[in-house]
C-alpha cells in the first residue's frame, strides 16, 4: 500500500470526513510529509470506493458548494490494520538486526 493511501485510510478511521478535512488530517498524521493535491485525493477516493475500502456516507451543500463525506468500510479497516501490522513487522526485522 502506498503511503498516501495508508494515511487517507488512517484519517477516515477516526470519523467520516469531507475532502478538505481528509487533506488536513493526512498532513497532520504524516507529520506534514504527505501533502495531497485535491485531484490526487479524489482519484484515490474513487479507487478506494471501487475497491470497497471507503464509502460515501453523506452529501451536503455548504455555502453553495457540494461536500461529500467519506467513511472507512469494514474492509478498509481490515486493510489499514493489515498494512500497519506489515509495516510494524518490517520495522522489527530491521531493529532486531542492528549491527554490533
Amino acid at each position: 500500500m502506498r503511503e498516501p493511501t495508508y494515511f487517507i485510510l488512517a484519517a477516515l478511521r477516526e470519523e467520516p470526513r469531507h475532502g478538505y478535512a481528509i487533506i488536513k488530517r493526512v498532513a497532520e498524521l504524516s507529520g506534514e510529509r504527505v501533502a495531497l493535491a485535491t485531484g490526487t485525493l479524489y482519484q484515490a477516493l474513487d479507487r478506494l470506493g471501487r475497491e470497497g475500502l471507503v464509502e460515501v456516507v453523506r452529501d451536503e451543500v455548504v455555502n453553495g458548494r457540494a461536500r461529500r463525506h467519506y467513511a472507512l468500510t469494514p474492509d478498509g479497516e481490515d486493510a489499514l490494520l493489515a498494512e500497519a501490522a506489515r509495516m510494524a513487522e518490517a520495522a522489527r526485522v530491521v531493529l532486531r538486526a542492528r549491527p554490533a
